[in-house]
């Protein structure tokens, strides 16, 4: 009869130990759940892809017109929605499309959700270049303004990644309350050839900065980086000539070619007007950060909120660091491979560059309306 008491107590006492066990790690996963949803990664959970020509097709419907990627022409096999929606009578690209349809065939609203965070949105605003012209701490400063979230690796999405979709984009920008706006930088989308036409097809109102330095210092930049990650390159002056007997320069290596600004312009402006550019001086963004971040701003259409009290010069980078924010233990500078020493290269071959520039910078000049004293 004791024995069967002791069990009795013993099974009862058990059931209470697994009953406490499990509340206990029930609330462990309660609390660790709203835990990463108070810091936002709740977002982070994969959706499912919404398939465009679906998304185009539904609206399209409604606009009593057919489509199928079935029946598209060979030219327009391998095209995005966007660039076939945009040979449409009347459409000029996705945003004139999405223009008076229901909210619920908005693409923002199958990819992603607002929330307490904000919305995640298509950029109102791209740095679109060039390579080492300064792009990177022209988003760094941006970036202080309350008013400005940016992505912070380069999406590539217009030049290298255009076959993963808008949703994919549009999935890595942060989330923007509604006075806020949402940018992204990747300089080389200035010198491809595809990136504006699929731009304009998302959307002609984006705003577009070009980051621009003397092209000869930018080539010389353009060669330490390169030579940095590749100990064994050629030097400068046998990639630079195509012969070095007749000194023909060799524009198909890029560290020359990114440097034709007003070639890679003229391509843009068939597609964008020259008021939706701001063309940023990378030499007075060193010199004078708070006043070319002035002109961005207002550009941008934000409060001057970004001044010379957020800079000073760090001499032995050689270049204007943040100082020191608020909760933090040291100022903010660019990272080492930023500011490293430029190789030793002979005056003449510097010079043979300058006279090759020269034309284009004229033309580049006259197209922007801006003398940026380079010659």
């Amino acid at each position: 009869m004791g024995c069967n008491k002791w069990k009795a107590g013993f099974n009862f006492g058990h059931l209470k130990v697994q009953s406490k066990l499990s509340v206990f790690f029930a609330m462990i996963i309660i609390f660790t759940y709203l835990f990463y949803c108070f810091t936002g990664y709740c977002d982070s959970v994969p959706l499912t892809v919404y398939d465009q020509h679906t998304f185009i097709n539904k609206i399209l419907q409604k606009e009593g017109l057919e489509y199928s990627p079935h029946q598209l022409s060979d030219a327009h096999k391998n095209s995005s929605p966007g660039s076939f929606v945009r040979e449409l009578p009347g459409v000029d690209s996705v945003d004139t499309l999405l223009q008076g349809n229901d909210n619920e065939l908005r693409p923002d609203n199958n990819i992603s959700t607002a929330n307490n965070f904000g919305t995640k949105t298509f950029p109102q605003a791209i740095i679109i270049g060039v390579k080492k012209g300064g792009t990177r701490a022209l988003l760094e400063f941006l970036r202080i303004h309350p008013d400005v979230r940016a992505v912070g690796a380069e999406p590539h999405f217009f030049d290298r990644f255009y076959d993963k979709g808008l949703e994919w984009y549009r999935n890595l920008m942060p989330r923007t309350l509604e006075s806020q706006i949402t940018m992204e930088k990747t300089p080389s989308y200035f010198v491809t050839k595809e990136a504006p036409r699929r731009l304009f097809a998302l959307s002609r109102h984006t705003k577009l900065i070009v980051v621009v330095r003397d092209p000869v210092t930018r080539a010389v930049s353009d060669y330490t980086q390169t030579l940095s990650k590749q100990p064994g390159l050629p030097s400068f002056q046998s990639l630079t000539f195509r012969n070095s007997t007749t000194g023909l320069i060799d524009t198909s290596w890029s560290a020359v070619r990114i440097g034709i600004y007003a070639k890679h312009l003229e391509n843009w402006l068939r597609y964008f007007p020259l008021s939706k550019f701001l063309f940023v001086s990378g030499e007075r963004l060193v010199t004078d950060p708070a006043g070319e971040m002035g002109r961005v701003q207002d550009f941008l259409g934000l409060k001057r909120l970004v001044t010379d009290k957020h800079f000073y010069f760090n001499q032995t980078k050689g270049f204007p660091c943040l100082k020191k924010p608020e909760g933090s233990s040291r100022p903010r500078c660019l990272g080492k491979s930023k500011g490293r020493p430029h190789p030793e290269i002979s005056p003449e071959v510097l010079l043979r560059l300058r006279e090759f520039y020269r034309p284009f910078n004229m033309k580049f000049y006259q197209m922007t309306g801006h003398d940026f004293s380079w010659d």
